[in-house]
């Protein structure tokens, strides 16, 4: 059985992977964290991880990003896992991360969906072969209203692996309103759409002369990422120190 701490058990992912992992027969929730503490979970909710004295194998983060550097500390100090899915962190929460990774292993991850997953590797190996040819690429995403960070960590990692693939030839363009020129080659557009209760969507165009290219993935519940993070805490328990990935979940 692996045990897990929900770190912000009391937020919408909290509470879906809280939920899922009741019907789970080899992964418990063993306590949470929140400042907020007003729901009836099934086990002990404290206000900080120091407070917390439940026993565990692995920490499921979905708190913020201003949590974070709280979290690392931790981690650091205990040497505990940590699936580390807040959005939205600073270059240097992300080198600090990569620090941690010296004493103990983190497993992090813009998207935790398979299916996004897979078409990080689809379009890195579309770019080698359409950006050469002389597509254009642009990355439109749309979350739902209550999202803080803008452009999504997916579309920021789709952007990256499609960099990867061309060796970090290209930069980023998040709005064009200031600029009155034609669009630089090597640029990759990022736009982001913010409306309503829309779960998840990422497209990545690859626009030609006379055709287009279009890889798209939709997220229809916050279930999927729920899934996934469990699945990260149950492949990350009793891992050494080092940085992981979900692609060493998948396989």
């Amino acid at each position: 059985m692996v045990r897990v701490i929900m770190h912000g058990c009391n937020g919408a992912m909290g509470q879906v992977i809280t939920a899922m992992a009741r019907d789970m027969e080899d992964v418990e929730i063993a306590a949470g964290i929140d400042l907020r503490n007003d729901r009836e979970n099934g086990y002990p909710v404290f206000s900080s991880l120091e407070e917390c004295d439940v026993q565990a194998d692995v920490i499921v983060d979905f708190a913020s990003a201003k949590a974070v550097d709280g979290l690392l500390d931790y981690c650091e100090k205990t040497h505990m896992p940590v699936v580390l899915c807040t959005t939205g962190l600073s270059e240097e929460q992300l080198k600090r991360a990569e620090e941690v990774s010296a004493s103990a292993a983190i497993l992090r991850s813009a998207n935790m969906s398979l299916g996004v997953n897979l078409l990080l590797k689809l379009v890195k190996e579309a770019a080698r072969v359409l950006a050469e040819a002389g597509f254009d690429m642009e990355i439109v995403e749309k979350h739902h209203n209550q999202k803080m960070d803008a452009p999504s960590g997916t579309a920021l990692a789709l952007a990256d692996s499609i960099n990867e693939g061309m060796d970090q030839a290209y930069h980023y363009v998040y709005d064009r309103s200031e600029k009155r020129e034609k669009r630089d080659p090597k640029e990759i557009g990022i736009s982001s759409v913010r409306g309503g209760s829309i779960v998840g969507e990422h497209d990545v165009i690859f626009a030609g002369k006379d055709e287009v290219v279009t890889f798209s993935h939709t997220a229809y519940s916050k279930a999927i990422f729920a899934k996934g993070a469990l699945e990260a805490a149950r492949f990350l328990a009793g891992k050494k120190p080092g940085m992981y990935q979900m692609s060493d979940v998948i396989g």
